[in-house]
């Protein structure tokens, strides 16, 4: 496409952006002087893409608030590595969006900026934390955004809203310039309505970077050949499926069914220790986040609390400008880390994890893909959950076995249920994203 094309499309987002967010609050920032100031002529895999990007990710001379009074005023003073290189492919990054507040949260309700709408039914929440990049690519507002996963922070608010989001292999994409969640766990993701935009992007913001050790220092290949699709083996669990709501069970087994018709090697597994995985995880990422977040203390930067002391600084600031879920997994965090617990707790939930691990490996030993649910029910009504800390962490207890994995893994749309969307995960093996684009892709084009 032109330079003159996208130009008119990032002209007409900024028209429409104050109207458009109002129905929504999917963004928190508009860009879309940035992104004139780079427009260009060469060509490259972003072309002709409007892109938004989550608010905890790094744009040099812009806000980055992660949602929190306490980053209200601070601008960024670095490009994430992930901007450089959409920047280099000539993606237009028009806005940045709304999250939950340091990405703790699995609604988007705790939001210094106010809840995000599902474009659905805006009285339904977006799903968290990236629920600002689910719904502004659901809305059709831009064509791809970025979001962060730690426990499903992804694939949680795409399968919400309808559509396409993935978590890739724990270390394939950069961290550089993301703000710390839990550092073992925290991923850059990424969200579109078709499968090739979300390969499109993932090829470009994959691969080693000097500046985050975590990175995985292998050439990442792709293979888009739909003709191997009759190689693939699929497990799936039933008794997950049974666990669900009739609609959501009932879409799960219409689209098994399907892959079955197309003497595709389909077959039921018992897929464990999903008891387990809730409790591991929080131990787990709230330790990482009580460590992360103590940067957060109204001297080094983000606005603060003054006094003459400065403990009473350090006290004020991130009593009264961080919010209640911070606030919440903080106190866990330090709990769980404090002497006497610590071998109670934390260790033993790194031990567990690595159980986990093992029996999601053991069966992606013998199966290319596993098919599981994303998410318990679909989008509930904004208020439902947020006083209620232990029902809105459940929403997410399909998701985190594999975060704990660090394993790669899509959400995938698959129908409504009372015109609220279903997504399933395809999950494989590390560094195996290609046997998940090519499944979603076969999927995309011959499923209804």
């Amino acid at each position: 496409m032109s330079k003159n094309h996208i130009s008119k499309r990032i002209d007409k987002f900024d028209k429409n952006y104050n109207l458009e967010n109002k129905k929504y609050n999917c963004f928190t920032n508009n860009l879309s002087d940035y992104a004139r100031s780079y427009l260009s002529e060469k060509s490259g895999l972003l072309n002709d893409k409007l892109i938004a990007i989550k608010d905890n990710i790094n744009i040099k001379g812009y806000p980055t608030t992660c949602c929190s009074k306490l980053l209200e005023n601070h601008q960024s003073v670095y490009d994430a590595t992930v901007i450089t290189r959409i920047k280099n492919q000539n993606g237009s990054i028009v806005a940045k969006t709304n999250m939950d507040e340091f990405a703790m949260g699995s609604s988007t309700e705790y939001s210094c900026f106010g809840s995000v709408s599902n474009p659905h039914n805006t009285s339904k929440v977006s799903g968290g934390s990236s629920g600002g990049s689910a719904a502004a690519v659901a809305s059709n507002l831009v064509d791809i955004s970025l979001g962060s996963d730690t426990g499903g922070s992804v694939r949680q608010p795409a399968a919400f809203c309808g559509v396409y989001g993935l978590k890739p292999t724990y270390g394939s994409i950069s961290r550089y310039g993301l703000t710390a969640f839990a550092s073992s766990l925290d991923q850059i993701g990424i969200f579109a309505n078709n499968t090739i935009d979300i390969h499109n992007m993932f090829k470009t913001i994959s691969g080693h970077d000097v500046n985050d050790s975590n990175t995985i220092n292998q050439k990442i290949t792709f293979d888009f050949n739909q003709k191997n699709i009759e190689n693939i083996k699929i497990g799936y669990s039933e008794k997950l499926f049974n666990q669900l709501n009739d609609g959501l069970k009932e879409k799960y087994f219409e689209l098994i069914d399907f892959l079955q018709s197309q003497n595709l090697t389909v077959k039921n597994i018992d897929i464990d220790m999903l008891d387990v995985a809730i409790p591991t995880y929080y131990i787990i990422a709230t330790a990482e986040a009580s460590s992360n977040l103590s940067r957060f203390d109204g001297i080094r930067y983000g606005d603060r609390k003054n006094s003459d002391k400065i403990d009473e600084i350090y006290s004020m600031t991130r009593s009264e400008l961080f919010g209640s879920e911070v606030k919440r997994r903080i106190m866990l965090g330090n709990y769980v880390l404090s002497s006497g617990y610590y071998d109670h707790y934390y260790n033993k939930a790194l031990k567990v994890r690595r159980l986990i691990t093992d029996h999601l490996l053991a069966h992606l030993s013998t199966f290319n893909a596993l098919l599981l649910p994303t998410a318990p029910s679909t989008a509930f009504s904004k208020n439902e959950k947020k006083n209620n800390p232990l029902e809105m962490y459940l929403s997410d207890i399909y998701t985190i076995p594999i975060s704990l994995a660090g394993l790669p893994s899509m959400n995938i749309p698959i129908g409504k249920v009372e015109g609220l969307p279903v997504g399933m995960q395809i999950c494989c093996n590390y560094l195996e994203e290609n046997i998940i684009f090519l499944l979603s892709h076969y999927l995309e084009k011959h499923y209804k």
